[in-house]
């Protein structure tokens, strides 16, 4: 016969109903696990499921927003009810709720924008978009909006790695280093500008130019003109207002519009820096960035040159070298500086001029090639924040042609300066999605400009900066496109644009008072250095400029034939 013992009852000595926490018996070796009730109905698919976040509530357990499951806010109605217990995981987590308290980043920059395309797996709602947009989304199918594949191949496209505009010497000194988002933040009003005087011979602009459209389009020619590009310390003029001490600064509209445009600029450029005494010149070198214009510099994608072979690489050498794309980086810069200099050459009346108060100082009596529409006005602009501060700056500015009326051209009537946009391909790489311009130009001329706005931000910006630094009333603008996609050597002059600098520097957002911001902190920066030659660097890769102190024999010598760097050689003979 089976014998039945009664198992030892222990009472609680707090006096209440069941077992007591603090009399546990040593044969229950499971006091300090967790228990989680489950229903016997359930179905046990596996044992334990990582990767389940329905039931997780370790987020609110611990004061952490929960998250929602990736799958949208109807799984639980399509699943079905939610098993019995299985909320009760959190029992079993384990928390760092200590410890991550007290943990702190150190590095705290923003991480970048990560840009547009697609994401892999299960789209976010229909159409690629999120449940809470839907009502809102834009057809173009999964994740594409209207107007483009945003990302589209992005994997396939390389890294852009330019290079400096100067090789940087191991022996020059940095200075300083200037962020554009510091410069960005830079602002100085200054007054009306005073005119000192005036240089050169201006032509009528031809204002049958302006009824040109894509039906009427002329031909591009070539006219063989000289305009002179000279640095600031090489003009003879700036030399003489030295000596009257006129102002503390001396440069030019073309090199100041890069200084005060900088926040805009992509590629690389320099500002050579001379400080004699209390005086600073602001130079450019000779060959440098600003004797070419830029094309599509502001693209998402612009322009590239091909990347030089490897020379310690056998398998990347060749026999011949490739002849360059006229796609390319380099070729368009060239062929838009042919454009523009063209274009200001033949859209003036030659017949019809206007002299200034003295002649050209640049054409000497040896000259022979006829001089190309230019004037000269040399401004001074004060600087100074007070009374006593004396920071002034004299600036050489052109203009290119004037429109006959009752003012006077030299006393700053109707003065025009001339620019050119080009189209080269718009099927080509660096294109910037540029519509094509002879369907376009005519029925749907904003949607060009707003393209040209984006793809050529820095480049219209220094256009506009130069012509307003110049007073001058109009600003012509060219539209100018090949006449076969596959010819550099032809164009067509499709349309003209004419608007008032000040009109179009708000169109273009381009604040005059951060520019001269911009100038006053450079200067007040190498005012405080000592006497000596400096350059001023765009990083080619990066949105800053740094300062360095080079020996004052810097870029004396441009080739290897000991020519002496001499500045007031003209730009081109067009």
């Amino acid at each position: 016969m089976a014998s039945f013992t009664l198992p030892p009852i222990h009472d609680n000595p707090d006096g209440g109903w069941g077992p007591s926490s603090s009399n546990i018996p040593e044969q229950f070796k499971f006091k300090d696990i967790p228990y989680a009730p489950y229903s016997k109905s359930d179905k046990l698919g596996r044992f334990a499921d990582w990767n389940d976040t329905t039931g997780d509530t370790r987020q609110t357990a611990v004061g952490l927003p929960s998250t929602r499951d990736a799958r949208g806010p109807g799984r639980s109605r399509r699943d079905g009810a939610q098993a019995f217990g299985s909320g009760t995981a959190s029992a079993f987590a384990y928390f760092h709720v200590e410890d991550e308290s007290s943990f702190s980043l150190v590095d705290n920059k923003a991480a970048p924008p990560r840009r547009g395309g697609f994401t892999r797996g299960r789209a976010t709602g229909r159409g690629g978009m999120s449940f809470a947009n839907r009502g809102v989304a834009q057809r173009g199918g999964r994740g594409a909006q209207r107007g483009g594949r945003k990302g589209w191949r992005d994997w396939e496209k390389t890294n852009r790695t330019r290079e400096s505009s100067v090789a940087i010497s191991p022996q020059w000194t940095m200075l300083e280093e200037i962020e554009f988002h510091r410069l960005a933040k830079l602002k100085l009003e200054v007054d009306d500008p005073e005119d000192i005087d005036t240089y050169g011979r201006v032509f009528a602009y031809d204002k049958s130019y302006d009824r040109i459209t894509t039906k009427t389009e002329r031909p591009l020619q070539l006219v063989d003109r000289i305009k002179y590009n000279t640095t600031t310390s090489d003009d003879p003029v700036i030399q003489q207002l030295v000596s009257k001490n006129v102002a503390n600064v001396y440069t030019t509209d073309a090199i100041l519009s890069v200084l005060m445009c900088a926040p805009r600029s992509v590629n690389p450029w320099d500002i050579v820096i001379l400080r004699e005494g209390n005086n600073l010149y602001f130079d450019k070198r000779d060959g440098g960035p600003f004797d070419t214009v830029t094309v599509n510099e502001n693209a998402s994608d612009p322009p590239q040159d091909p990347t030089p072979p490897n020379p310690n690489n056998p398998a990347e050498k060749t026999a011949v070298p490739e002849p360059p794309s006229i796609n390319s980086a380099t070729s368009l810069s060239l062929e838009a500086t042919y454009i523009n200099q063209n274009f200001g050459f033949q859209s003036v009346q030659e017949n019809i001029t206007a002299d200034f108060a003295h002649p050209n100082p640049f054409y000497g009596p040896e000259e022979t090639e006829p001089l190309a529409s230019c004037g000269y006005r040399y401004r001074v602009f004060d600087l100074g924040i007070t009374e006593d501060e004396d920071v002034k700056i004299c600036i050489r500015t052109e203009v290119d042609a004037y429109v006959p009326g009752p003012g006077n051209p030299q006393e700053g009537h109707g003065l025009v300066t001339i620019r050119a946009l080009n189209e080269f391909d718009p099927r080509a790489q660096g294109a910037g999605g540029a519509p094509d311009w002879r369907s376009k130009l005519d029925s749907q001329r904003g949607a060009v400009v707003a393209t040209e706005m984006k793809n050529n931000s820095c480049k219209l910006a220094k256009w506009t900066v130069q012509s307003v630094l110049a007073g001058a009333e109009l600003m012509k603008i060219g539209y100018i496109s090949r006449g076969n996609p596959k010819d550099n050597t032809r164009h067509v002059i499709l349309s003209t644009a004419s608007m008032r600098p000040t009109d179009f520097a708000a169109q273009l957002n381009v604040s005059l008072a951060n520019g001269w911001g911009i100038v006053r902190t450079i200067t007040d920066l190498c005012m405080k250095m000592p006497e000596g030659k400096y350059v001023l660097i765009k990083d080619p890769n990066k949105s800053v400029i740094r300062l360095y102190a080079v020996p004052m024999t810097a870029f004396t010598i441009e080739d290897e034939d000991g020519e002496g760097y001499e500045g007031d050689e003209p730009e081109s003979a067009a």
